[in-house]
């Protein structure tokens, strides 16, 4: 090994990407040098990063400690409650700037010179079992969702499937029920069913949304007439198999025939249209991109069913923020209102499902999937690129059951995008998928510490680890698990 890999490696180090691991034999190996120049591109490690995070994760009852650069003495420091105190940043015998101990957990605002930084302060450990069962046993179960059919489901189960569940899980005395994730897909691919490669972590796939839980079944049956779905829906719950497109053909044309419904009254006003307009609202940007990308998404393939892949798209549509964008929204403003109105619709299905787990029994109710990445061609990649570490894919090196290694072909969050946006793009995803949910599981938990990732068209085998703030990444699950009472 000459000078000039030796240099690499140690850039490498710095950077958080491991030059070494060991394999499932014990054998240590060595990252190939191309492996580490395309990683070190990828993550941005030669450009300069922001001095003082926006966000500064800490634990109750502890000091906590800002870069130097922070600096120090007098400080305001507001609580989330509105309170306000005067504190003094100390210097420390480390070279770092330390906090005094907060009592309490929480987003609190610290005010300091001509900067505020957001101090994330966690409890000592996510709200446990132990606090709901208060010492006694529990149980559950788990199931995929699309094995929970029902007539009047389409063939594809449903979140009435999941509550139907429930009830009977409750009658026998569980307290949860475990499910595979509910992440939006492609709704103009219904070929890519995939759960664990979701389009966005964000979002919900409203085919999994019983619509009845929010416009009662004699609207839904005559949807469902008007549609002309009612044999093609009946076709498929008789099949021994899912065809995914043709079912999704019919839901979606069940869900148009609602929506068209539902807009013509819309402008009278009244609860449900209050109701939908609340939750645009809230959704904010993130809803819109999610919803443009669907409608551009669908719009590319019916011209050309090859167009699949955004990152190929014309320069102007890889801008969800650039006029193009702009133009193309207000021109299919009602096709966007309507992938609004899917992501309502599964919203309130799914918060429906949740209520009824809960007063059917089921102390911690629904347990939702987070799943440990997504497809690089979908809608998160799209609208927050930056977010996202294109250009490598989620995989596992080779182990006992794979020789070759694994390629996940999943997209990470990137780490430093993580740092300098104050941990946005991970908040936003936790927080969607604990929204209807009285638990989570964390698929691939060791991502929160480590990814195995590949460069786009390298081997599996030529992967490196990369590393994540874990300490960070832990306290933030503490905190809003807490927050979430999951």
């Amino acid at each position: 090994m000459d000078l000039a890999d030796d240099a690499l490696r140690d850039r490498a180090r710095r950077a958080g990407i491991a030059p070494d691991w060991t394999d499932v034999t014990g054998q240590a190996r060595s990252v190939a040098p191309e492996t580490l120049e395309r990683l070190l591109a990828l993550i941005g490690a030669d450009e300069p990063a922001a001095s003082v995070p926006p966000l500064v994760t800490g634990m109750v009852r502890q000091a906590i400690p800002l870069p130097s650069e922070a600096g120090t003495g007098a400080a305001v420091l507001v609580l989330e409650s509105g309170e306000r105190a005067e504190i003094t940043v100390h210097p420390g015998d480390d070279g770092r700037c330390w906090v005094p101990p907060i009592d309490r957990p929480g987003y609190h605002r610290l005010q300091l010179h001509d900067r505020e930084i957001t101090l994330a302060v966690a409890p000592p450990r996510c709200f446990s079992l132990d606090e709901v069962a208060r010492g006694g046993r529990m149980w559950g179960l788990a199931a995929q969702i699309y094995g929970l059919r029902r007539p009047g489901d389409g063939g594809i189960g449903d979140s009435r499937g999941i509550a139907e569940l429930a009830r009977a899980a409750g009658r026998a005395g569980a307290d949860a029920l475990a499910l595979s994730p509910t992440h939006a897909l492609f709704t103009a691919e219904p070929e890519r069913f995939g759960p664990y490669s979701p389009s966005s972590r964000l979002f919900l796939n409203p085919l999994q949304a019983d619509p009845a839980a929010l416009f009662g079944q004699g609207r839904v049956a005559a949807a469902i007439r008007t549609a002309g779905v009612a044999e093609a829906m009946r076709r498929c719950e008789a099949a021994v198999l899912i065809d995914w497109p043709e079912a999704a053909q019919a839901k979606l044309a069940l869900f148009r025939a609602l929506f068209d419904g539902f807009d013509a009254a819309a402008e009278a006003g009244g609860g449900l249209a209050e109701d939908f307009a609340g939750f645009v609202r809230a959704g904010g940007a993130l809803l819109q991109d999610h919803a443009r990308f669907e409608a551009l998404q669908a719009a590319r393939l019916a011209a050309d069913p090859a167009d699949r892949d955004w990152r190929r798209w014309p320069a102007a549509l890889r801008d969800p923020a650039g006029a193009t964008v702009a133009a193309f929204a207000a021109a299919q403003d009602r096709e966007i209102r309507f992938h609004l109105f899917l992501q309502w619709l599964a919203d309130r299905a799914f918060a429906a499902a949740q209520a009824e787990a809960r007063s059917a029994g089921l102390r911690i109710g629904l347990i939702a999937d987070l799943a440990v990445g997504m497809d690089a061609t979908g809608s998160h990649a799209w609208s927050r690129p930056s977010d996202v570490l294109g250009g490598a894919s989620i995989g596992s090196p080779p182990d006992a059951f794979n020789a070759d290694g694994q390629n996940w072909t999943l997209a990470a969050i990137s780490p430093r995008a993580m740092v300098e946006t104050g941990f946005a793009p991970f908040l936003d995803t936790l927080r969607a998928t604990l929204r209807h949910a009285g638990g989570i599981r964390i698929d691939h938990v060791m991502g929160l510490a480590r990814l195995w990732l590949v460069p786009d068209g390298m081997a599996p085998t030529e992967g490196a680890y990369l590393t994540y703030p874990a300490e960070d990444l832990l306290r933030l699950v503490a905190l809003e698990s807490h927050r979430h009472r999951a």
